[in-house]
């Protein structure tokens, strides 16, 4: 059965709508790509003061007929659930206020997923919609040190936050991918260590290399300023590790899963509704 799009509290206030035009595509890495967009209507985009900032894409439903230009939220308003452009959530690697153009990267493993292949195909003059930007983290100021942990999915909110970092930070990062080719250069202080953890081949969400290197690593000394994102599994697990095993306080942890194993983002965002969800 094929899932209903996401129902959500924002509003055409809280999340205005920006369509842009993509740029450029670029192959960052077998397993990423990079879309640079711009165009008139980046005028519409009003940049915020997070570091990690996420936005909602908008993609129309093939098969149904929408009135142009799209306007998501009016849509909401007139059509029935099913037809609406289903949405995905995605962190803005950089923006450029001076050029107008924005880049946001794409995790993608052949035809698999609905954002990942429209990534690899996208050419100069698609449209990008989306929602927002929203945002809820930036590097505490009076952390002695940081620790980054993701998966694929969190290294381009992983990579804006190290790069945001200052040049005196020190910290540590944990950056699972598949192999080496998917090594991607990071800007990171010269006290920040990055450690890139390699799958060889498991399927992303199976690994237990980012559970073992955060059970096993040596913590530096002083207040830590913890931001792990990536599988819903992974991020159980380390809850355990942050929560439990080091008695970190909640304020201290920046900790979200982006995606789940075997589950669309309709499916995983109506289960973190849920009581069992919020746990």
């Amino acid at each position: 059965m094929t899932a209903l799009p996401v129902t959500s509290s924002a509003s055409r206030i809280t999340r205005p709508q920006v369509n842009l035009t993509v740029l450029r595509n670029e192959r960052l890495s077998p397993h990423m790509v990079r879309i640079v967009a711009g165009g008139p209507g980046f005028s519409d985009y009003e940049n915020n003061d997070y570091v990690d900032r996420y936005v909602k894409i908008v993609f129309p439903q093939p098969g149904v007929e929408y009135e142009l230009p799209l306007d998501l939220w009016a849509i909401r308003d007139t059509m029935p659930r099913e037809q609406w452009p289903h949405t995905r959530t995605y962190t803005i690697r950089w923006v450029d206020l001076e050029a107008q153009e924005l880049a946001i990267d794409f995790v993608v493993h052949g035809d698999e997923g609905l954002a990942g292949p429209w990534a690899a195909a996208a050419k100069p003059g698609d449209s990008l919609i989306f929602t927002g930007p929203g945002g809820a983290y930036n590097p505490a100021p009076a952390a002695d040190w940081y620790l980054f942990a993701g998966d694929d999915a969190a290294i381009p909110a992983i990579a804006a936050c190290v790069e945001a970092l200052a040049p005196e930070a020190r910290g540590t990062v944990f950056l699972e991918v598949d192999n080496e080719a998917d090594i991607l250069p990071i800007s990171a202080p010269a006290g920040v260590e990055l450690h890139w953890l390699l799958r060889k081949g498991v399927q992303a969400g199976s690994s237990e290399l980012l559970l073992e290197a955060l059970r096993t690593t040596e913590w530096l000394p002083g207040r830590v300023d913890v931001f792990a994102h990536g599988e819903r599994g992974y991020m159980k697990g380390l809850r355990e590790i942050f929560f439990v095993q080091r008695g970190l306080e909640r304020s201290q942890v920046s900790l979200s899963g982006y995606w789940a194993q075997g589950r669309v983002e309709e499916v995983f965002q109506a289960e973190k509704k849920l009581p069992v969800g919020q746990i």
